[in-house]
């Protein structure tokens, strides 16, 4: 059973669209709860209405890959707003849900594909985490029909 430990919006780019620059400050805000909107994105966050049929309309990262991240690579400050996932969850196998649709809490998703790491992620994690980070970034979802996420841990 898939448990949600935390959601995630962001009102702005940091890294998408800054390559070669530095990095947005926009805050990565903790909440409770996120309203998922069909075909269009979370109300509030960045991705929401960013272009028709995005495939990154919420994105899921699994706790026990970030956990391990933050052993592996000895990185006990990072947080988990750092990532800039969405939905970090437990208990299931996120790589497993590319090209499946599936519900959380009611709501459908369709699995695109991995969350790819790029080079920002050893900035924003530290060093070596955009290489530790290869198939394991995460998951890239469309949102298929209307309702909120609750966090429950």
């Amino acid at each position: 059973m898939m448990l949600i430990h935390h959601l995630f919006i962001s009102p702005g780019h940091n890294y998408f669209g800054h390559h070669g620059g530095p990095p947005g400050g926009h805050p990565v805000i903790e909440t409770e709860q996120i309203q998922c909107v069909a075909n269009r994105g979370i109300r509030g966050d960045r991705f929401f209405d960013f272009k028709e049929d995005y495939k990154g309309q919420i994105t899921f990262f699994a706790m026990e890959v970030f956990d391990a991240l933050r052993r592996e690579l000895n990185l006990p400050h990072v947080t988990p707003t750092a990532p800039r996932r969405n939905v970090f969850v437990s208990g299931v196998n996120l790589k497993a849900l590319v090209g499946r649709e599936f519900r959380v809490q009611g709501v459908r998703f369709a699995g695109v594909e991995e969350c790819r790491p790029c080079h920002w992620m050893d900035m924003a994690l530290g060093p070596g985490a955009e290489a530790w980070l290869r198939g394991r970034g995460g998951l890239r979802c469309r949102i298929l029909s209307d309702g909120w996420l609750k966090r429950v841990s």
